[in-house]
């Protein structure tokens, strides 16, 4: 057993993330993202999906990536294409 280096809880289940050189341990993934998951540079949401990037930063959306202020953001687009047709017509 090891403790969440998050919430402290000592849990027979507890698991290890190898992450930039570093060995985490928690005790779930909830932890595990409030922990490591990078936080959107614009809204401050915790990135749990891919997210965007723009000059670096990271962003939850390409929406939030536009409203950030970097230069490369400007052309972030959340879907490219025509939209699915959902009625069969």
């Amino acid at each position: 057993m090891a403790a969440c280096e998050v919430c402290g809880n000592d849990y027979r289940l507890s698991f290890e993330v190898h992450a930039a050189g570093a060995v985490h341990v928690f005790d779930s993934f909830e932890c595990a993202i409030h922990a490591l998951a990078p936080v959107c540079e614009h809204c401050g949401v915790r990135v749990v999906g891919h997210g965007v990037e723009a000059d670096g930063v990271f962003f939850c959306s390409a929406h939030c990536g536009r409203q950030g202020g970097r230069e490369s953001g400007a052309q972030l687009v959340d879907a490219a294409g025509r939209a699915p047709v959902l009625d069969g017509s």
